[in-house]
C-alpha cells in the first residue's frame, strides 16, 4: 500500500508542474501534529493518548486573513506485545475560514490505525490506516451589502462526505539514528460540494509523501533533515529542509529538548520554526516569510502558525528513543 501511494504521488508530480494553492486545510508544522498529515502515523507516540492544537492565520495583510484552526486527538485502543502490534484511534476536528465572506469549510475525521513490527528486533514499523470525514463548506453573507436587498442566496451551505488512506514505514535501527517515511491520499471520493447539485465543484483527491530522519551528530545534539511533497490535482507544494535538535535534559523524570529549522517551500515561502519539549508537552512556533509572486501585496508577510501537543504518559517512563515504540 504504502509503495502504490509514493507511485501516485510521484506520477503526479511528473505529469504537470503548475503551482498554486490548494483547496484543502494547510499547516506547516508538519511533525508537530502529524496526523494532519499522514493518518497512519496515529498511535506512534509514549503513552496512552495524544492530543493537539493547531492554529494558522495566513496573509493578514492583504486582506481578511486565512484563520484556521485544528484540534486531533489520538488512543491506543490495542497493544499486543507478543503479537508486536496494535490498533489505534485518531479524531481531527477543523475549520478553516477567509474573506468577507468568511468562506471555508468545517468538518470532523476519524481514523483507525494498525501498526505491526517487521522482524524480530523490533526496530522496523508499518502502519496502515483508513479515515472517514464529514464536513459542511459554505459562506456567510453578514458581512456584506447586497446591490439589491431583495436578493437572498438560498444555499450558503452544503454537506459533504470524504475518505482517505494511508501507510508509513518507521526504521530505528539505534538510538542515534532513526528514518519514517509515510503517504496517503485523502480526498479520495472527490466530495461534490456543489451548491446547485450540479457536477461542477469537487474536493480534489490530496497525495502527500513524508519523510523525516534524525542523526544524534553529536552528544546532546540532532540533525533532522526533511522532505514533504503534496498534490492535489494541478497543485504542487514542495517543501525541503531541516532542524537542529538540543536535548537539554533526558533525565527519566524530565525530558527538555529545543528545536530550530529552517524550511523552504518551493517558489512560495521560507520557513523558520522553534519548538520546545518539556516533559509531556510541545510547544511549536512557526513564520512563514511570503516569496511567491503575492510579495508586492502581502510585502513578503506570510503566515504564524502556532502548535501545541500534550501526551497521556507516565512520568516515571518520560524518557523515550528518538522514534518511540508504539507497543512496549
Amino acid at each position: 500500500m504504502l509503495v502504490i501511494l509514493c507511485f501516485a504521488v510521484f506520477n503526479l508530480v511528473l505529469t504537470t508542474t503548475d503551482r498554486a494553492m490548494a483547496q484543502d486545510i494547510h499547516f506547516s508544522q508538519i511533525d508537530v501534529n502529524p496526523i494532519l498529515f499522514v493518518p497512519a502515523y496515529s498511535g506512534f507516540f509514549d503513552g496512552t493518548g495524544r492530543f493537539g492544537l493547531s492554529y494558522r492565520n495566513q496573509w493578514a495583510s492583504v486582506s481578511k486573513a486565512f484563520q484556521t484552526v485544528a484540534a486531533t486527538a489520538e488512543f491506543s485502543v490495542l497493544r499486543r506485545r507478543y503479537y508486536r502490534d496494535g490498533i489505534s484511534i485518531g479524531m481531527i476536528l477543523y475549520s478553516d475560514r477567509a474573506g468577507t465572506l468568511h468562506y471555508g469549510t468545517t468538518a470532523g475525521n476519524l481514523i483507525l490505525s494498525y501498526y505491526r513490527a517487521i522482524g524480530k528486533d523490533n526496530n522496523t514499523f508499518v502502519s496502515f490506516a483508513v479515515e472517514a470525514g464529514f464536513g459542511q463548506a459554505g459562506f456567510s453573507t453578514d458581512d456584506i451589502q447586497m446591490e439589491d436587498p431583495s436578493d437572498v442566496l438560498e444555499e450558503q451551505g452544503v454537506n459533504f462526505f470524504s475518505i482517505g488512506a494511508g501507510a508509513a514505514w518507521f526504521y530505528q535501527p539505534n538510538d542515534d539514528l532513526y528514518v519514517k517515511i509515510g503517504a496517503s491520499g485523502r480526498n479520495l471520493n472527490r466530495p461534490n460540494i456543489s451548491y446547485m447539485n450540479l457536477d461542477d465543484a469537487f474536493i480534489e483527491r490530496k497525495f502527500s509523501l513524508y519523510a523525516r530522519a534524525e542523526h544524534r551528530t553529536w552528544a546532546t545534539v540532532s540533525l533532522l533533515p526533511l522532505l514533504a511533497l503534496m498534490r492535489q490535482k494541478n497543485n504542487t507544494e514542495l517543501m525541503l529542509g531541516g532542524d537542529a535538535k538540543w536535548y537539554i535534559s533526558e533525565a527519566t523524570e524530565q525530558l527538555v529538548t529545543l528545536s530550530a529549522g529552517l524550511h523552504y517551500r518551493w517558489r512560495d515561502a521560507a520557513l523558520a520554526e522553534f519548538a520546545l519539549e518539556y516533559n509531556a508537552f510541545l510547544f511549536a512556533l512557526t513564520y512563514d516569510a511570503n516569496l511567491s509572486k503575492l510579495t508586492p501585496a502581502s510585502h513578503s508577510v506570510g503566515a504564524f502558525e502556532i502548535g501545541i501537543v500534550y501526551r497521556l504518559a507516565n512520568q516515571h517512563r518520560m524518557k523515550r528513543k528518538a522514534m518511540p515504540c508504539p507497543i512496549i
